[in-house]
């Protein structure tokens, strides 16, 4: 039987609320959870896992959907906890999370720190530090564009640059269902792209939501914003023409 678990992780950050939606799919042996978190998140993870009567214990991979610290941060705590499971990504984001280049989130801190004020320069270093200390993870399989598996129904995993260029989706083919990381969120009960300033590339982001339009979506599950349903193909056109 395939089962799709969206986990409802709920945590404070820098003093907000916050909630996080990563995907467990399962069936037969297989076990698959799509993006991990922020650092230190593995036991909130499990938690949340038991509540919904899924064990972490038996997870075979990890998928993630790009390098960003809230996505990979804990990747490093599941693999010491668990080292039998394959951690896989985009071939284009293998290097920023096995460490072989440095992160595009860090680069791009870097690059506007002497433009921002300087009351705002103390934080903005506290935050490449903290970028900084994200632990790197040799990823086992690589992903490429419209690559598909059969597990747990049957997946495709979709390039969709733009949050960042090495960014993918997943698209569970029984379910119609897409699981979106990054590439779109739920703000206000509203499907939409990340804001500009955690979007590296607007054009191209824009452009992976045109090609989704030749999917068959019943469902997305965004990261951020967590389950959507309502007018999908509409939604998509309308943040292309935005």
């Amino acid at each position: 039987m395939n089962k799709l678990t969206v986990l409802e992780i709920k945590f404070d950050f820098n003093g907000d609320s916050n909630v996080i939606y990563p995907v467990i799919l399962s069936c037969g042996n297989e076990v698959i959870l799509i993006d991990c978190g922020y650092p230190n998140f593995l036991s909130l993870i499990k938690s949340t896992a038991q509540e919904n009567g899924m064990d972490i214990g038996r997870l075979t991979k990890i998928i993630i959907t790009h390098h960003d610290f809230d996505h990979m941060g804990a990747l490093a705590e599941f693999k010491r906890e668990y080292p039998h499971i394959k951690v896989l990504s985009s071939i284009d984001d293998e290097k920023y999370i096995s460490g072989k280049e440095k992160s595009l989130r860090l680069q791009q801190a870097e690059s506007i720190y002497d433009k921002i004020p300087d009351d705002e320069k103390e934080n903005a270093k506290e935050f490449q530090h903290f970028i900084e200390t994200i632990e790197n993870v040799q990823v086992d399989i690589c992903l490429k564009d419209k690559d598909s598996f059969s597990w747990c129904g049957g997946i495709e995993i979709i390039a969709t640059p733009g949050h960042m260029p090495g960014h993918i989706s997943i698209y569970l083919k029984e379910s119609k269902t897409l699981i979106s990381g990054d590439a779109l969120v739920v703000e206000n009960n509203k499907l939409m792209i990340p804001y500009p300033q955690y979007t590296l590339n607007m054009d191209n982001a824009k452009k992976s939501i045109e090609k989704l339009l030749n999917y068959e979506i019943d469902k997305i599950i965004c990261y951020h914003g967590g389950i959507y349903t309502k007018n999908i193909k509409e939604s998509l056109k309308r943040i292309i023409l935005e």
